[in-house]
């Protein structure tokens, strides 16, 4: 499969084959349909921010789930979604109390280390951007990083609500 592979800052970003994993229980498989390239993204290729390598970056993202793990029942195959930075958990106190926002325990939407990488390359981990990693044409995520969305609702235009929108509306919201 193919990704925009990020090597270090002021590098460009090199199309490269990469391997994802198959769903763990918790997980889904998007077939990426549309990402946007947000200004965060360049800040990190860029290195305003540093961020290990190699990674696939992005995360603006739409797609149609592919695959699902043994314990998801919030989606299916074929269903639309846009994907979302805001992954939680679903069972700190946090979540419960209706703030999933404020998540306490975000270890539980990862991977153990000693697991399989979800992204990987020829054999060696490469690193999932904001448990996104949207510049590949699979994603695979946590079940809580995704949000079902009605079918037609263009995927082009989806894509930027995970961030871009929420980030105009946050920005209107609270100044």
């Amino acid at each position: 499969m193919k990704a925009a592979v990020f090597h270090g800052p002021k590098l460009p970003l090199s199309i490269e084959d990469v391997e994802l994993d198959k769903p763990q229980d918790r997980e889904v498989l998007i077939k990426t349909v549309a990402s946007g390239v947000c200004h965060s993204d360049l800040h990190f290729v860029d290195g305003f921010y540093p961020y290990p390598a190699p990674a696939v970056l992005g995360h603006e993202a739409a797609g149609i789930i592919e695959e699902v793990g043994k314990q998801v029942t919030y989606v299916k195959p074929g269903d639309h979604v846009i994907c979302c930075l805001s992954v939680f958990c679903g069972n700190c106190e946090q979540c419960m109390s209706g703030h999933p926002n404020r998540c306490s325990n975000k270890a539980a939407t990862q991977r153990n280390p000693s697991d399989k990488p979800r992204i990987s390359q020829k054999g060696k981990p490469v690193n999932q951007f904001l448990d996104i990693s949207s510049y590949c044409e699979k994603m695979l995520l946590h079940e809580n990083a995704v949000v079902k969305i009605r079918e037609d609702l263009p995927l082009d235009r989806a894509a930027l609500i995970g961030c871009g929108v929420t980030t105009g509306v946050g920005a209107v919201l609270n100044t």
